[in-house]
């Protein structure tokens, strides 16, 4: 398994789109930030065909200090989460 960097996004989405890096990484930039800003208002952010990007919340649980196995309580709290969708699931899934 290796790993695409965004610089190596940018640059694919340059090539496939027959426009500059430049233009590319304003692009590449516009949608990640639209995906952050969206989610961390609360909503979903659905691409056909391509998955969801959700708030999802967490309840507060209690949990333990590794250092010193003393119990803290840990809270509550909205992470980001990513639902793919179908036909990405199957295109993965072809790949193994």
């Amino acid at each position: 398994m290796s790993v695409i960097t965004k610089a190596e996004l940018i640059e694919a989405a340059a090539k496939a789109g027959g426009i500059s890096k430049s233009a590319a990484s304003v692009a590449v930039n516009a949608v990640f930030d639209t995906i952050v800003t969206s989610v961390a208002r609360g909503n979903r952010v659905a691409l056909v065909g391509f998955g969801a990007f959700v708030p999802r919340k967490r309840n507060g649980r209690n949990g333990r200090n590794p250092g010193n196995g003393s119990e803290i309580r840990i809270p509550a709290k909205t992470v980001p989460a990513f639902t793919p969708g179908q036909a990405f699931r199957e295109a993965v899934d072809r790949r193994r």
